[in-house]
């Protein structure tokens, strides 16, 4: 993403139940006036906000800071609309992971010191493996459409990584599961977990009885 860069006190959005990651697009509906008001000066300035997952209990203090996940990514603001009564519609496109250092309470909205966390760079032997999981988790998706009576709608063109990625945040998976392959720091691994958590899903959808058992 030329020209995009993450800065030194990222506004932070804590969610429940939303994961973004690197290079996949999120739309987003801003309400709460401390986030109208985050939403607002990012736009007049790099239009970019770090996306975190709240961690369980947060409902007791969700008006305060609740606590969140310390890993999360940044996103860039490519389309916003503002609304009448002063919502907005927003749309991010997932840029860098980050860990969250420590929070500067400055403001109503958060806003988070953090060291940026690129992912590791692949070799010969990762490209290899990451092919092999794209094909196991191409196989996956279109045996479920099958069975669903649609069709697989993997674009061939698209490139390994965002394969990866856009599959871990559209796929229909619990947040916490989201959250652990976010946390993987390198695309190999982050595909094999991937790969491994679809096997079991569908094991366990399969196996009468299984889905009751595992929770």
């Amino acid at each position: 993403m030329p020209g995009a860069n993450v800065p030194d006190l990222l506004p932070l959005f804590p969610l429940p139940n939303v994961v973004l990651f690197p290079n996949v697009f999120l739309p987003l509906h801003i309400f709460e006036p401390r986030y109208r008001e985050m939403v607002a000066d990012a736009i007049t300035g790099d239009r970019m906000i770090g996306m975190v997952l709240l961690r369980p209990g947060w409902e007791q203090d969700y008006e305060g800071r609740p606590p969140v996940y310390p890993i999360g990514c940044s996103g860039l603001i490519t389309h916003v609309e503002q609304l009448a009564d002063g919502r907005y519609n927003i749309v991010l496109r997932g840029f860098e992971r980050f860990r969250v250092i420590d929070e500067d309470q400055s403001r109503p909205y958060r806003l988070a010191s953090l060291e940026r966390l690129s992912e590791r760079p692949m070799d010969g032997n990762d490209r290899a493996a990451l092919r092999r999981q794209r094909a196991k988790l191409e196989t996956m998706l279109a045996g479920a459409h099958e069975s669903k009576g649609a069709d697989p709608k993997i674009p061939p063109a698209m490139g390994d990584e965002d394969l990866v990625n856009a599959l871990a945040q559209y796929l229909d998976l619990e947040p916490l599961e989201k959250q652990a392959l976010l946390e993987h720091h390198s695309l190999r691994t982050r595909a094999e977990s991937l790969v491994e958590l679809l096997e079991i899903k569908l094991i366990m959808a399969r196996t009468p009885g299984m889905s009751h058992v595992a929770h």
